[in-house]
C-alpha cells in the first residue's frame, strides 16, 4: 500500500495533476514548435541547475543556513529534473543537501533552525517527499503531527469564532495565520496522505482540522454569501479573489462610493486560495473555486503580480504554474474572450526573464527576498518544471 501512495504523491508533485482527476490519454507525438519550446525548456532547467549546484555550500545548504527552506526548494527543483539528467549528474550534492535537513529535524518532528517553523518545516515536508526514500517516513509522520498541532484556533476551541481560526500562519514570531503559509501547510497534509493510514493505529497520530481550515480559507476570499464576514467585497474589481488573511491584503484598501472599505484581492494570493481549496478537496464546480478562476481569468498577466506590481513576481509565477495545473485549466480566458494556453506563455516568459548564468533575479523588487538568485532561480525552476509537462 505504501508504494502506491508514494508514487500517487510523487505523480502529482512533479506533475500537479490532482489524484481525483482521470486524465484523458495524450498522443505522445509532439509537433515542431512544442518540441522546440520544450527542448529550450528542458536546457533553461539544466543551466538553473548547474548553476545551483555550483552554489552549494560544503555543508550541504544554500545561501543561508537558518532556513532550509531554500535548501529544500533546490532539492525539489532537482528532483523534478524532467530529462533525469542533471538530477544523475549532481545527485553526491543532492545527497549532501538532504545530509543538511536532516540535521534539522528536531525531536517534535519540526525542520528548522530559529524561526518560521511552519514555512521550513512544510517544504522540508515536499523535498523528503520528492526524494522517495522510505527511510523519510517516520520523519514526515512526526512533521506532519508538528503541522496540524501549528493550527490556530483563538477563540473558544473548536467554534471558529475568530477570523483566524483554521489557518496557518509562518509559526514562531510570526503569530498571524495568512493563505499563503496555510497553503504551504496544506499542500504538505495533501502530499503526506499517504501516510494517514496509520492515523487508526496511532494513538499519538493528528489530523487536521479541515473544516476550520476551510473556513479560514473562504474568509480569506472576496465573496459575500460563502465568506460570511462583513469584509468580504463583491465589487468587480475584488470578487472573487483573494487577499492575505480576513481583513487584511498585501495590496492596500479601496473606498467605494458608498464609502465601504475594501481589501484588495491580487495575484499571489488568489492563485494561493485555489490551491487551498483544491488541497481541501473542494469540487471545480464550487461556487468558490469558480470565483476565483474567474478573478485569474480577468487579471491574468505575466507582466506583474496583480495587484502587487513587481513584488512577489516570481512567486506569483511559481504559484500559477501549481494553481492552474491542480485545477485542471489548459486555457486562459481572457479579458476580451481569446483564449491563451497558458503553459507555452509562462514557459516563454521566464526562458525570457533568464540570466545568461543560468539564473532567474527580480530585477524591479526585491521584496520577499527577490533579489536573492537562489530563491528566484528555484521559484522559475519549480514553475518551468510544471509547465513542461504539459507543454
Amino acid at each position: 500500500m505504501r508504494n502506491k501512495w508514494i508514487t500517487a504523491g510523487l505523480i502529482a508533485l512533479f506533475s500537479v495533476i490532482p489524484l481525483t482527476t482521470h486524465a484523458s490519454k495524450r498522443v505522445v507525438t509532439q509537433s515542431m514548435p512544442e518540441q522546440s519550446l520544450r527542448n529550450e525548456v528542458e536546457n533553461a532547467i539544466g543551466k538553473g541547475l548547474t548553476w545551483l549546484a555550483d552554489r552549494q555550500h560544503p555543508d550541504g545548504y544554500w545561501a543561508q543556513t537558518e532556513h532550509p527552506a531554500l535548501s529544500a526548494m533546490i532539492l525539489t527543483a532537482f528532483q523534478g529534473d524532467p530529462t533525469g539528467y542533471y538530477k544523475k549528474k549532481y545527485q553526491q550534492k543532492i545527497d549532501l543537501g538532504y545530509e543538511y535537513l536532516l540535521r534539522n529535524v528536531k525531536p517534535d518532528g519540526s525542520i528548522y533552525v530559529k524561526d518560521l517553523q511552519n514555512y521550513n518545516t512544510s517544504l522540508s515536508m515536499i523535498a523528503l517527499v520528492a526524494a522517495n526514500n522510505v527511510a523519510y517516513e517516520p520523519i514526515l509522520k512526526k512533521a506532519r503531527n508538528y503541522l496540524i498541532g501549528l493550527q490556530d484556533d483563538f477563540g473558544d476551541k473548536g467554534m471558529g469564532d475568530h477570523p483566524l481560526d483554521g489557518g496557518l500562519g509562518y509559526s514562531g514570531s510570526y503569530k498571524n495565520s495568512d493563505i499563503n503559509n496555510t497553503t504551504l501547510a496544506l499542500e504538505a497534509l495533501h502530499y503526506t496522505r499517504f501516510l494517514k493510514s496509520d492515523v487508526a493505529n496511532d494513538p499519538e497520530a493528528k489530523d487536521l482540522n479541515w473544516k476550520a481550515a476551510l473556513q479560514f480559507i473562504t474568509r480569506s476570499q472576496n465573496l459575500p454569501g460563502s465568506n460570511d464576514m462583513t469584509y468580504a467585497s463583491d465589487d468587480p474589481p475584488n470578487r472573487g479573489g483573494f487577499v492575505y488573511f480576513p481583513e487584511n491584503s498585501m495590496a492596500g484598501q479601496d473606498t467605494l462610493a458608498d464609502g465601504k472599505v475594501v481589501h484588495r484581492s491580487y495575484g499571489s494570493a488568489s492563485y494561493n486560495g485555489l490551491l487551498s481549496l483544491t488541497y481541501a478537496q473542494v469540487d471545480v464546480k464550487d461556487t468558490r473555486v469558480r470565483a476565483v478562476l474567474d478573478w485569474l481569468n480577468r487579471h491574468y498577466t505575466l507582466e506583474e503580480n496583480p495587484g502587487m506590481g513587481q513584488a512577489g513576481l516570481f512567486y506569483y509565477y511559481h504559484m500559477m504554474a501549481k494553481g492552474l495545473s491542480m485545477a485542471g485549466v489548459d486555457t486562459i480566458t481572457l479579458k476580451d474572450g481569446k483564449k491563451l494556453k497558458w503553459r507555452p506563455a509562462l514557459a516563454k516568459r521566464l526562458l525570457d526573464l533568464q540570466a545568461s548564468d543560468g539564473t532567474w533575479v527580480n530585477q524591479k523588487s526585491a521584496r520577499f527576498w527577490e533579489r536573492d538568485p537562489h530563491l528566484v532561480t528555484a521559484h522559475a525552476i519549480l514553475a518551468l518544471e510544471i509547465t513542461y509537462r504539459g507543454l
